[in-house]
């Protein structure tokens, strides 16, 4: 009897202890299995709400084990939800518009709607935006005036067909009274007081504003224009391939440039002979190369280089001209030229010196040929020093400048 009760006993510690190793082997598994898949729920979802995991489907009864089907099934899910997530994400940043190619500033938009240029058409109130403008002009022309000489004016915009969009720039503020002229109620008047020509081109004559005109015309208002024709002179620009050109001036004593000066003998001249010693090659202004700020013309182009080239406080463009030949394709002189087939007079008005103030005992037009004067040499000086430091950049030697 105490035999069966210690057999007995033995089978039951026996079987205890058979059975103890198969159930800690169950909890680490289990414990294992959790704890991996906590750490990759807490990786790949960090933001995860609990509540919306179905657990139950997950954790099955201790006695039954860990279903890995169902685990995989769940770990599937979850990495469903991780991609469509990854999506969304994607989705919501390129619907945010970047293009890099539209101009500065203009990157947020869609290229179809930017308008990146305009220009002087007139347009109406009212009706179709398709139908307000008739005649689209290909030339501009602009002069920079005062009311004293609008017959001066009136007789050059007559020497420009309809193909040529009119801009008056006013520097005494009156601008009404020109409507005395049919034409001035088509053309666009720019009016601030005593302000010199290229201080109103810098301002308003953007290159994307003038895009859509083949020429842009910037003179002064003192030319006379008995022997010019606006279409003649450009179909002579044309011919020739100028870039840059002015008509011929009709010589007298008060000329100071021989290139400028009319010939008779031909169509265009592109070069000619200076006073000894005024240049240091022939090819290069004031020999060629060269046309005055008085009355140029421009190219679309080159329009777009000289613009730049005009600094923002320097008004009265005083050397300027000699340095035109920085903003066409090299070689210069034959993209720069005077056309002597179609000529104009200087009449040399002394306009818009009165528009000075007397100042330490000189008058106006002294101070304003002084200011003159002083912005020629600074021109000078800023295109000199900006090629030096760009050639030094470069690491090469910088060249003679052709700037005088």
């Amino acid at each position: 009897m105490s035999q069966k009760i210690v057999n007995g006993m033995g089978m039951v510690g026996r079987s205890a202890i058979a059975r103890n190793p198969n159930e800690t082997m169950r909890l680490i598994v289990t414990t294992f299995v959790g704890v991996v898949f906590g750490f990759l729920i807490g990786v790949s979802f960090p933001t995860l709400i609990l509540t919306k995991l179905n657990l139950p489907s997950i954790v099955e009864d201790k006695n039954s084990g860990l279903s890995i089907q169902t685990f995989f099934n769940a770990w599937s899910s979850m990495k469903g939800s991780r991609n469509t997530s990854t999506e969304a994400q994607k989705l919501n940043s390129t619907s945010k518009i970047w293009v890099p190619s539209n101009p500065r500033g203009a990157e947020r938009l869609p290229p179809a709607i930017v308008a990146a240029e305009s220009d002087f058409y007139l347009r109406r109130l009212w009706g179709k935006p398709s139908e307000d403008v008739t005649i689209k002009q290909k030339y501009l022309v602009t002069f920079t005036v005062g009311y004293d000489q609008k017959a001066n004016i009136d007789a050059a915009v007559k020497k420009f067909s309809e193909n040529f969009t009119i801009l008056l720039f006013h520097y005494d503020g009156r601008t009404t009274e020109w409507d005395e002229f049919e034409w001035s109620k088509r053309a666009i008047h720019v009016s601030a007081r005593k302000q010199a020509k290229w201080w109103y081109a810098k301002r308003f004559l953007h290159p994307d504003i003038v895009a859509l005109y083949d020429y842009i015309f910037i003179w002064d208002e003192d030319l006379g224009v008995e022997h010019f024709d606006g279409e003649e002179y450009i179909k002579l620009v044309r011919k020739h391939g100028l870039e840059i050109s002015q008509p011929g001036l009709e010589p007298n004593r008060r000329l100071p440039w021989q290139m400028t000066k009319r010939r008779d003998d031909r169509e265009v001249h592109k070069e000619t002979e200076e006073r000894p010693g005024w240049c240091s090659d022939p090819h290069l202004p004031p020999c060629a190369a060269f046309v005055e700020i008085m009355a140029p013309v421009f190219s679309r182009d080159a329009w777009r280089c000289v613009w730049h080239l005009i600094q923002n406080d320097l008004i009265h463009g005083w050397g300027l001209d000699l340095a035109f030949q920085k903003c066409v394709e090299q070689p210069a002189h034959e993209k720069i030229g005077v056309v002597d087939a179609q000529w104009i007079v200087h009449q040399t008005i002394p306009s818009l010196g009165n528009q000075g103030e007397a100042v330490n005992g000189k008058g106006p037009g002294q101070g304003v040929k002084d200011r003159c004067k002083k912005e020629w040499t600074l021109f000078q000086s800023r295109v000199a020093n900006a090629e030096k430091a760009y050639y030094v950049s470069m690491g090469i030697d910088p060249p003679n400048s052709t700037a005088r």
